[in-house]
């Protein structure tokens, strides 16, 4: 071995001695503390006093080197305050609520932006609406009450609002932060969904002098760093989990002034493999932080992240439970063979899209990287196209979305990476040329279409290999109403029990509600 190769593998050996022992140090700031022994061998319960005192943060302790900070917000109005249990019920299933699990005293969603309290600067931000969304409306008096909360939202239901206006309540309410210690601190599990929330925190921290900075992979890193030091520092940072883990591992980004930590599309990140990530993340945090958790499905995995990383969450659903795709959607599935799905394509773009001068904007997704460059290829002899997937370079990928939003481009090919986070007014149809790896990216995909009440349609490309998704997609149709095709059923509609990518079937519900026990070996 040379004196470079072993000097190299020195250097990783240190820095992930160093990195562990970071994460041990983190672990010890979160846990210590919780309980103190007493001289009798039991265990006392450290008080939490803040200028809000609030029961929900539980046995958590305030980390000795924070100072206490508000955490609630929120005084119901008296029209809410007086209305019965039987009222409640009713103007949640108005809404399509159809979950609210973990309150001590019920909170009834609101109606208008003003009953949620806030300051009249936040309320700019809401100009441009009429009323507020299904998960805004029973959010806001939770979030803003100081609790932990989980919402199982679809995508496009205006969650980025849901957290981010509690979230710029709670940093107008402390001093001001210093370039690199963010007060809130968002997750994302992509950098499509991490920059379209930046953006919305943009627009409403124009208006309450809040600055957001977004951190991810793929962009020069000196460019995040002086954006994170700019202005004196940014108050809120919305990061994929990667590329904040190594802007803390350089000492840029310190996490132990967060007081809200916010992960979005949970169900997503874990997929992705971040679990350890978030975990070295959550753990940098303050101890007695406002965790709010957002997820378009409810897995075990979720669960068990929910459990372990909050403190007595409320859990608030939106529609049904299990996979289910907007009314506002027209879906139709077609089955095919694989090596007639060119021919397919160009007779669906020809019926649905007209002429390429002057055709509506258009989704299509493939699973692929390579799949989704050699549409491009193809396609962009006729129609005017771009293209979005892994292999290309940030830059370039900010340029396709751009141009599609713009409208210079009426077609954008892309992977699942596209699937969640972008929010594109006008998207009037999806075509999946090549049905995904989970029926719930399916549903994903397609709700790029049919957002905020406007209605759209999603055409399917179904062949053989997909066939052990054939239960759950006629499930989702049979759902939402829509036709379920007989050549579909013909490949079983039984649904497989959904295992765990690294466990298997055989792991257990997570009942949220028993607090954890210690247990003494003898």
């Amino acid at each position: 071995m040379g004196s470079s190769e072993k000097k190299e593998k020195k250097e990783k050996k240190e820095k992930k001695e160093k990195r562990e022992k970071k994460e041990k140090s983190a672990k010890r700031d979160r846990d210590g503390g919780a309980e103190k022994k007493t001289s009798d061998g039991g265990h006392k319960k450290s008080k939490v006093s803040s200028s809000n005192e609030y029961a929900a943060v539980g046995d958590r302790e305030l980390a000795s080197t924070s100072s206490a900070f508000q955490r609630v917000f929120y005084e119901p109005p008296k029209k809410l305050a007086s209305m019965s249990a039987k009222d409640v019920a009713a103007a949640r299933e108005t809404l399509a609520i159809t979950q609210v699990e973990g309150l001590d005293v019920d909170l009834a969603p609101v109606s208008t932006f003003e009953d949620a309290g806030f300051s009249k600067e936040l309320l700019r931000v809401t100009a441009n609406f009429q009323k507020p969304s299904p998960i805004q409306a029973q959010s806001w008096p939770i979030v803003m009450s100081g609790r932990d909360m989980v919402g199982i939202a679809a995508t496009g239901s205006g969650k980025t609002l849901a957290f981010g206006m509690p979230a710029l309540t709670q940093i107008r309410s402390q001093p001001p932060c210093k370039p690199g210690q963010p007060i809130c601190l968002v997750l994302a599990p992509t950098r499509e969904l991490a920059q379209q929330t930046a953006k919305v925190f943009d627009d409403a921290g124009e208006a309450s002098g809040v600055r957001c900075v977004c951190v991810y992979g793929g962009a020069p890193k000196y460019e995040q760093k002086n954006a994170m030091k700019a202005g004196g520092g940014a108050a809120v940072i919305v990061a994929t989990p990667g590329r904040l883990r190594d802007f803390m591992e350089e000492g840029v980004i310190k996490l132990d002034r967060v007081t809200m930590l916010v992960l979005d599309e949970a169900d997503r990140m874990l997929d992705l493999g971040f679990e350890p990530e978030i975990r070295a993340i959550a753990g940098a945090t303050r101890a007695d932080r406002q965790t709010v958790m957002f997820s378009a499905t409810w897995p075990m995995s979720v669960q068990s992240l929910a459990s372990e990383f909050m403190c007595n969450p409320v859990r608030v659903r939106i529609g049904s439970e299990g996979l289910k795709a907007s009314q506002s959607i027209t879906q139709i599935v077609e089955v095919v063979e694989p090596q007639d799905k060119d021919r397919h394509l160009a007779r669906v773009m020809k019926q649905y899209l007209g002429s390429p001068k002057d055709c509506p904007r258009t989704l299509i997704f493939g699973l692929y990287k390579k799949e989704c460059a050699n549409l491009h290829q193809r396609l962009s002899r006729e129609w005017p196209a771009v293209c979005i997937h892994g292999d290309m370079s940030q830059a370039d990928r900010e340029r396709s979305v751009e141009a599609f939003k713009k409208g210079t481009s009426r077609i954008l090919i892309a992977t699942d990476v596209a699937a969640r986070g972008l929010d594109i007014k006008g998207v009037e149809y999806v075509i999946n040329y090549t049905f995904p790896l989970t029926t719930e990216d399916y549903v994903h995909r397609i709700g790029r279409t049919g957002r905020a009440g406007a209605t759209g349609l999603a055409h399917t490309f179904f062949t053989q290999h997909d066939k052990a998704r054939a239960g759950e997609l006629v499930n989702v149709l049979r759902k939402a109403g829509a036709e379920v095709p007989e050549d579909l059923t013909k490949f079983g509609t039984h649904v497989k029990k959904k295992e765990s990518k690294l466990y298997g079937a055989h792991f257990k519900e997570v009942d949220m509600t028993v607090k954890a026990t210690k247990i003494t070996f003898d």
